[in-house]
């Protein structure tokens, strides 16, 4: 398996203890708690690219979130002036 992770590319459990290099019982854990989001397809976790990249990069999720609270209170203020 290439170690590259691809933001489109859907993984399995797994796939996904190889590619971060952590147990199983780590990627359970990280399923648990919603640290890593999954759906589960016939009783197993397929696991989007893209998701474990934003795991390994917490620092975008929370500017993507401080963008997005940012344009929202904006709106807000529009909506409350009119």
């Amino acid at each position: 398996m290439n170690d590259e992770i691809k933001p489109e590319a859907v993984y399995t459990t797994a796939e996904t203890q190889k590619l971060l290099k952590i147990s199983e019982s780590t990627v359970k854990r990280l399923l648990k708690r919603g640290l890593i989001r999954a759906n589960k397809i016939g009783g197993h976790y397929r696991i989007l690219g893209k998701e474990l990249l934003r795991a390994l990069s917490p620092e975008l999720e929370r500017e993507a979130i401080s963008s997005y609270q940012d344009l929202k209170r904006k709106i807000a203020r529009k909506i409350k002036n009119w």
